[in-house]
């Protein structure tokens, strides 16, 4: 049976959950975040992305696969340091499986990332 997760804390979803639980397996709905730079909006967007999965039951640990859609790949390897900091704040030295995606923008158009990804949650 799928269950949707839509805590509170986030923005209330229309269209779309912002997790959906089936069995053990929690897929996390794309998150954008708020600040001006890319580092900024990718630690607001990784911090929505682990309150979903906190609601679902998980933890960071728990995800599996992440997907990094972004605006500007060279403005991403720009700040590669800088989002080496952020990473580890969210999710210590946890590497799930993922992928990089340059895109022409995104559906807020104030958006330089959006973060997607998958988990399995630990028995």
């Amino acid at each position: 049976m799928n269950r949707a997760v839509n805590p509170p804390e986030l923005p209330r979803p229309s269209g779309f959950s912002h997790a959906i639980q089936a069995g053990n397996t929690v897929y996390l709905a794309g998150q954008i975040g708020d600040g001006e730079t890319l580092a900024e909006q990718f630690d607001s967007a990784a911090a929505s992305l682990l309150v979903a999965l906190k609601a679902a039951g998980g933890t960071s640990d728990d995800l599996v696969s992440l997907q990094v859609f972004v605006t500007d790949v060279r403005e991403y390897r720009a700040a590669m340091r800088e989002l080496g900091d952020v990473w580890r704040k969210h999710f210590g030295r946890h590497y799930p499986a993922m992928g990089l995606f340059g895109v022409t923008e995104l559906f807020d158009p104030r958006a330089k990332v959006e973060l997607m990804g998958v988990a399995v949650l630990s028995a």
